[in-house]
Order: structure tokens, then sequence, then C-alpha cells
């Protein structure tokens, strides 16, 4: 992919933004990627650590800069911020990261309008959301990792499950990355077959069984991720994969469909909103959101994570929010 110069800006270099760094350069994506934190001393070490793998990594240069050297960026990745404390609520986290993130995005936004930027930062949807709010930047402009990393570990899940290769797989997590999500079975195939009928041949899981085995794969899912906070304090290299996913699916243009936070009118009864549902994402960013059939049970239990969702946009007061 570095046939053609790409500059890709990460802006905050912790742990999600260092190992989302590290992963573009030895994939190869990008030609060129500034980092950018508050942190000077940190950003300076992280480009020079990065810049000691040219023996090992394809041809790239990495360096530390300033919002200023944003400019001239093809995606901005957005991984500032402070993460949940112990007894911290994710509305209290929100009004936090909302706030350092409305203080920042108007600048870099006027520095680099026509880039694709990727939000990261938690929680994601309101982050998106306030986003698109603050500045000028275009709706497929912006787009937020949403769903796609608890979609990439349902997937490895029920592999794991299954017996299978994940690439076999086919699953998606709809709603909030957080406590408003759901998984719809309905669309969840292996090798085309669904999953339920799979599980039914391959296995020997009856009917009567078949929703308590679904319900505790899913269970089990998000439980490793908080396993994963638990033992080592953050989550940072299934994230930092799925951003360069997203990365390489933005630069390759195949039209690929991702389950990633955009901004919803409309769509799945969702309206002025974030969230993450499948979309089609390509050179300009998001080209089509998908909005996919399901079964009326997951029809009604997304439409109350639609409704808590809601709720919460209008407790943080984010619909009110103001470009600078």
């Amino acid at each position: 992919m570095t046939d053609k110069k790409r500059k890709i800006a990460v802006l905050g270099t912790g742990n999600v933004g260092a190992t989302t760094a590290f992963t573009l350069m030895h994939q190869g994506i990008a030609s060129e990627i500034v980092l950018v934190d508050i942190n000077k001393e940190k950003a300076e070490a992280e480009a020079l650590d990065l810049s000691q793998c040219a023996v090992t990594a394809p041809a790239c240069k990495v360096w530390m800069g300033e919002y200023e050297d944003v400019a001239g960026s093809d995606i901005v990745v957005v991984t500032f911020g402070v993460g949940r404390k112990p007894g911290q609520s994710r509305l209290d986290l929100a009004k936090i990261n909302v706030g350092i993130l409305t203080s920042v995005m108007p600048t870099v936004a006027k520095i680099a309008p026509d880039a694709l930027y990727i939000i990261v930062s938690n929680p994601v949807d309101f982050l998106t959301y306030a986003t698109l709010k603050c500045t000028d930047l275009k709706p497929e402009q912006v787009i937020g990792t949403g769903t796609l990393l608890d979609s990439n570990r349902l997937i490895e899940a029920v592999a794991n499950e299954v017996g299978v290769n994940p690439y076999n797989v086919n699953a998606y997590v709809f709603g909030e990355h957080g406590d408003s999500c759901m998984a719809p079975w309905s669309l969840c195939t292996i090798a085309g077959i669904p999953v339920k009928t799979y599980m039914q041949m391959y296995m020997g899981i009856g009917e009567a069984e078949m929703d308590a085995k679904l319900e505790d794969i899913y269970t089990n899912m998000v439980a490793a991720g908080s396993k994963v906070i638990k033992g080592k304090g953050a989550t940072f290299y299934a994230i930092g994969s799925a951003v360069v996913q997203l990365v390489k699916a933005l630069l390759a243009d195949r039209k690929t469909i991702l389950p990633v936070a955009t901004l919803l009118n409309g769509e799945y009864g969702a309206n002025n909103m974030c969230t993450g549902v499948p979309c089609i994402v390509g050179s300009k960013g998001i080209e089509k959101v998908i909005v996919a059939p399901m079964t009326d049970a997951e029809k009604a239990l997304f439409d109350e994570k639609i409704a808590i969702l809601n709720g919460n946009y209008d407790a943080l007061g984010l619909r009110d929010i103001q470009k600078a």
C-alpha cells in the first residue's frame, strides 16, 4: 500500500495510539506517521522507538509533531482522552473526554479538513457524535470504531466454540461499544450457514438449548474483554488491530462492510445519534449504512438499546454542542 504516499496522524500516544502506530508501520500501510500528544516527551519517545524498527519494517517516516503537522494527512486516528477509573460511570467518563475532544478537534479539523477521521477514544459513540457537532466535518468523514472490536471478539468466540477458523465466521455486534449493545444471531453465519443450523447439524445442539448456548458465547465474549482489563489495566492489541483493519478498508477502497459508529438519521429507528451498525466503507469514508433484517425479538432488543443510548445523549447534552 505504500506505493502511494500515505500520511496518517495518530492523536494520542498512549497504549492504543502507540500500538496502532506500530501495527500500521509493520504492515506497510503508511509512508509517514506523525504522532501528536500533549505529553511531547512521550510522543517523541514513541516516535524514536518506532523509527528504530527501520531495519525490520517497511519504509516509513515516524515523527513527533504538533497539531499543525496533521496537515495533509489522509487519515487522522483519534485516541486521546482519559481511561475509565474504577467506580467511574461511563457518563462521567464521557463528560471528561467530550470536554477534551471539543477543545481540540475544531482546530485539527481546520488544519486537515479533507482527511478521514477515525475516532477510537471512549465512549466512542458519544465522541464520534461530538466530533461532528464541534467541527465542519461531513458525516461520511468521521468514523467511530463503534462495535468493530466487539464484533471481532464475537467472531473469535464463535470460531472457538464451533472449532473453525475465524475467517469462516461472519457476525456483528450492534449498538454502543459498551453497555448498550447486542448481537443479532440471525445474521451470524459459518461458511454461509446460519449459526443455529450449523450448531444443530455439526454439534448436535438441539433447539431447546440453542438460545442458552448462544447467550453463553456472548456473555463469555464480553467477560473476556473485562478479564483483559482486570489483568493488564487496558486493552490495546485488539483495538489497535481493529483500527488498522478499518484503515486498510478505507485506503483500499474495496467497499468493505464493517460495524462502525456513524451518524444515524432514521436507520434502525435511531435519530440524530452515532452508534455501531454495519456500513460500507471506502476511500470516501462512510459510503452507506446497511440496514440489515433482524428477527422481531432482535429488533425489539435493539430498540431498547437505542432508547437507552438516546437517554444518555440527552443526559450529556451532546445535541447542544456548538461549533467553535
